[in-house]
Formats: C-alpha cells, sequence, structure tokens
C-alpha cells in the first residue's frame, strides 16, 4: 500500500465533483447525438475528403480538451492527458484495421458501416469505464498488479515485432456463434437497423451480428490501451477522457484509413516501440519516474516517425525505388 501510495504520488492527483462527470458526459452525448442525428442521418457512404474534415474536427476536440485540463489542474494533469490521448489514439489505428477486415468479412455496405461503428463505440464507452475504474482500484489496492500490466504490455509489445500480420477469423467468434444460436436473426438488412419485424416476429439483421463482432474486438483492444495509459496517470478523470475523445473520432478515421493498411508497414513496430516503453515505464516507476513530459514526447515521436517511415516506404515501392533507397538522402 506504501509502494502505492508513493507511485500515485509521481501523478497528477484531485478531486472531480458529480457535477463535472455529469456535465462531461452530457456533452460527450451530445457530440455523439449531433454526429448520428445531423451529420449522418441518412445512410451514405463517406468521401475521403468528407472523412479527413471529420478527423481533424474530432482530432481537434480531443486535443483541445488538454487545455481545459490545463486551466482546470495544471499542467502535470493536462501532460498527462495528452500522453494518455496518443497512447490511446495510436493503438486505436491498430483497432481501425480490424474493423476494415470485419466488415468486409461480413460484406457490410459501407453506407450502413457508420451506424454499426456508431453502435460499437457507444458500447465501447460504457465497457471502457469498467476496464478504468477497475485497472485503478486494483492499482491502488494491490502494488503487485503493476507488474502484471507491465508485463501484458510487453509481451503485447513482443508478439507485435515477433508475429507480424496475424489473421483475424470473424466466423470464429464464440460469442457470434451463442448470438447466432440463441437470437432468432434474418439474413436480410433492413437498411442501418439492427432490429426488424418480419411477419409480426422481431428479428436481428445482420448488423446486429456484426456489432457483438465489433465490440468483441474492442474488449480485446481494451486489455492493452488501459494499462497503457495507467502507465502515464492514474487520476480516472483524466484516463477515462483520453480514451473517450480518442475513440470519438475512430469512425471517420475508418472511412479515411481502412482502405491504406498496407501503407503503415511499420506502425505496428512503432506501438510495440510505444508499448514496451510503457510498460518499463510502470515496472520501473517504484525506483525512477519517468516525467510525464518525457514521456508525451517520446510517445510522440515513435508515433510519427513510424509514419514517417511508413509513408517513405510506400512512395519507394510505388515508385519502384528499392527499400535501400531510403537512406540515399
Amino acid at each position: 500500500m506504501l509502494v502505492a501510495a508513493e507511485e500515485a504520488a509521481n501523478f497528477a492527483d484531485f478531486t472531480v465533483p458529480p457535477w463535472v462527470w455529469v456535465a462531461f458526459l452530457a456533452g460527450f452525448m451530445g457530440l455523439l447525438l449531433i454526429d448520428v442525428l445531423v451529420i449522418h442521418r441518412t445512410a451514405h457512404v463517406a468521401t475521403t475528403r468528407e472523412a479527413a474534415i471529420e478527423s481533424a474536427v474530432w482530432i481537434a476536440l480531443g486535443l483541445s480538451f488538454s487545455l481545459v485540463i490545463l486551466a482546470w489542474q495544471g499542467g502535470q494533469a493536462a501532460g498527462e492527458y495528452l500522453a494518455g490521448y496518443l497512447i490511446e489514439e495510436s493503438l486505436s489505428i491498430d483497432n481501425v484495421f480490424v474493423w476494415a477486415l470485419i466488415l468486409s468479412f461480413f460484406a457490410v455496405p459501407r453506407e450502413y458501416q457508420h451506424r454499426v461503428l456508431f453502435w460499437g463505440i457507444f458500447g465501447a464507452l460504457i465497457a471502457r469505464a469498467a476496464f478504468i475504474f477497475g485497472g485503478v482500484a486494483l492499482l491502488d489496492r494491490f502494488d503487485w498488479v503493476v507488474y502484471v500490466f507491465g508485463t501484458i504490455l510487453l509481451i503485447t509489445a513482443v508478439r507485435l515485432l515477433t508475429h507480424g500480420e496475424e489473421e483475424i477469423h470473424p466466423e470464429h467468434n464464440p460469442l457470434l456463434r451463442v448470438f447466432r444460436r440463441i437470437v432468432p436473426s434474418t439474413t436480410e438488412y433492413d437498411g442501418h437497423n439492427l432490429l426488424t419485424r418480419r411477419t409480426g416476429v422481431l428479428l436481428a439483421t445482420p448488423l446486429l451480428a456484426v456489432l457483438v463482432v465489433v465490440e468483441t474486438s474492442d474488449v480485446v483492444f481494451a486489455v492493452d490501451s488501459i494499462p497503457a495509459i495507467l502507465a502515464v496517470t492514474r487520476e480516472q478523470f483524466v484516463v477515462y477522457t483520453s480514451n473517450a475523445f480518442a475513440i470519438l473520432g475512430l469512425r471517420a478515421l475508418y472511412f479515411l484509413l481502412a482502405d491504406l493498411k498496407d501503407r503503415f508497414d511499420f506502425l505496428r513496430h512503432g506501438l510495440a516501440v510505444i508499448l514496451a516503453f510503457v510498460g518499463v515505464k510502470m515496472m520501473i516507476a517504484e525506483w525512477f519516474h519517468i516525467p510525464v513530459g518525457v514521456s508525451l514526447a517520446v510517445i510522440a515521436v515513435v508515433l510519427a516517425s513510424s509514419v514517417y517511415i511508413s509513408i517513405r516506404y510506400d512512395r519507394a515501392e510505388g515508385g519502384g525505388l528499392e527499400p535501400a533507397d531510403l537512406h540515399d538522402d
């Protein structure tokens, strides 16, 4: 308990009144409702330009919230928020590619994909809250949990580096098999509805089955991302808000990046480095605390470098150059 208290002292710690939580959740829900009821009221295929603009707006909102934290609780809390936001945003890019595989496997029409991802993210916000509050409670109560979380991150980093592209088989999802066995379903779509009524019987459309797989995939990703964020902040409000804003814009990011997976060859390596860094940071915190500014710089530089190298590599291959030519500047 003493060790946990000493570690917690290295992070921002403040009391959040209930009305602040209510205000944040109300504002956040308002953003979600504007998106689904106004911007995407009618089902349509998002253009690249539309997805780029929406992504820029959501990312700007996420980054701007750090200014609210800065004005309210100071630089330490704001830095932890930004570090948590960057970690979740970078790890979520991999989630986007998994979504692309799932939606492709189920042949979901592109005009209906946004609604599935909306409900997927809505469910993720609830599931992440349980992970976050549970994770913080465990760290506060049991000192050894920090090593469990750190080990999870290191194992994930090694797996990213050594296993390459792992095949994902949505049809093998156990929850999906249970769902199909017990829930009356139809194989026909009914617009972007998750449920439809046929001859007086309420049936699940294929979109509801897809949502089940999307939600379970997010749970898997949360096992990695929540411990990673807890390595840079332990304040529950900072953890949850950075997580929430990072996944808020994932739908727009999906339509922007889903078809570009092969152009980010080195992103997986960058994510592995980030996970290994925060895993080590978490495990050595008892003896040496890495300042949040250093953590933020490392995460930002590694993420930017992996994206830059991926783009250069892709251009070199597309232009008929050899990868070695990347070094001939």
